[in-house]
């Protein structure tokens, strides 16, 4: 009788086992259809990874890292992050203030004393939530520049200016130039380089060994993806770097989906920062609210899908385009990072999200 049971348990275990890998496999090919546009030798690429409860239910990459030297890509490839960089930029300042360096209501000026006096009205939390009204930088630089623009360069330009696009904190508008401002706010508190403060306080203690704020000509991106940008008439052009690409605070990271699964893992620690400083990040901030039920906390937008709070962000340069979207309360995140100029990704993380969450039924049903 024993036997038999023994038998009967360990038949089910194999059938539940059965049922699983099928399951995976459906989902597999649920998300190759998804990626059908990368999954080919002879274009630049993309690596998605899904993580649940800390598992990563999937790893997998699609076309070419390298197209030049016919590299493929992989899970340990390390992409520009662009824009994504914000969310670290914004938990360096996080790091300082729970430290007890500095407020996140404190003045640019205690910073930059030189600024003219239009920042005594600007903090670093507008700056965080993207509520300053600074000019961007982008828009300034000028003609004729060919030298690679830095965060210094950014705060230089500004100093030239001597107005808002609004009165800071009233509105949102979407700012390169605040999180540039971050950085150097980051070096002068820190006595660090803002690319050597994220290797010591954030990538090395979490196991982000690949991952690095790139200095041309100081650091070296191993695994390296390189951007290119689809032509009209059909192939694709390097595009890896622009006038703008040096400036870090906004956009200089480079990361793999392995290495950010650690970052994914580490934001529901407290691991880096206290529960009450990290809850802030994921926080509406005032007068953030710009798109329907579209918020912005620090270094990350916040809106819903289909009843579930998304954290979430992307990022668009010359030759990629990251995106990294979590559902907290599910533990449930979507990494996708392209080496591509704005390649198609907006809707990717919410199907990815329908068919591990929602066994792919359309919203509504």
């Amino acid at each position: 009788m024993k036997t038999a049971s023994l038998l009967s348990v360990l038949a089910l275990i194999m059938l539940l086992t059965c049922m699983k890998a099928a399951d995976a496999d459906k989902n597999l090919a649920k998300i190759d259809s998804l990626f059908h546009d990368f999954d080919r030798p002879d274009v630049p690429g993309a690596s998605v990874m899904v993580i649940q409860n800390g598992k990563v239910l999937l790893a997998k990459s699609y076309g070419l890292a390298d197209l030049e030297n016919k590299i493929p890509s992989a899970p340990k490839v390390n992409y520009r992050l662009a824009s994504v960089t914000k969310q670290f930029t914004a938990m360096a300042i996080m790091m300082l203030v729970d430290a007890g360096k500095m407020s996140f209501d404190d003045p640019i000026t205690k910073f930059f004393p030189e600024f003219p006096a239009y920042g005594k009205r600007i903090t670093v939390r507008h700056l965080l939530n993207h509520t300053s009204g600074l000019i961007d930088y982008e828009d300034i630089i000028p003609q004729g520049t060919t030298l690679p623009v830095l965060d210094i360069n950014a705060l230089r330009l500004l100093q030239q200016q001597d107005h808002t696009y609004f009165s800071p904190g009233s509105q949102f508008r979407y700012s390169n130039t605040g999180y540039a401002f971050l950085a150097l706010i980051v070096e002068k508190v820190s006595g660090q380089t803002f690319a050597a403060f994220l290797w010591d306080k954030i990538f090395k203690p979490l196991g982000m060994e690949q991952t690095l704020a790139y200095e041309s000509g100081i650091s070296i991106v191993s695994n390296r993806a390189y951007g290119y940008t689809e032509q009209k008439g059909g192939g694709f052009i390097k595009t890896d770097q622009s006038l703008t690409s040096s400036v870090l605070g906004d956009g200089g990271v480079y990361s793999s989906v392995s290495d950010l699964y650690k970052w994914d893992q580490a934001l529901y620690t407290t691991k880096l920062v206290s529960k009450k400083i990290l809850a802030q990040a994921f926080t509406p901030g005032k007068s953030t609210l710009h798109e329907k039920d579209l918020c912005y906390g620090f270094g990350w937008f916040i809106s819903e899908y289909r009843g579930l709070r998304k954290i979430w962000h992307y990022g668009s340069t010359v030759g990629f385009s990251p995106r990294l979207e979590r559902f907290p309360e599910r533990k449930f995140t979507v990494i996708i990072l392209a080496n591509r100029n704005d390649a198609p990704l907006a809707e990717l993380p919410e199907r990815i999200a329908d068919i591990y969450l929602f066994d792919s039924r359309p919203a509504g049903k």
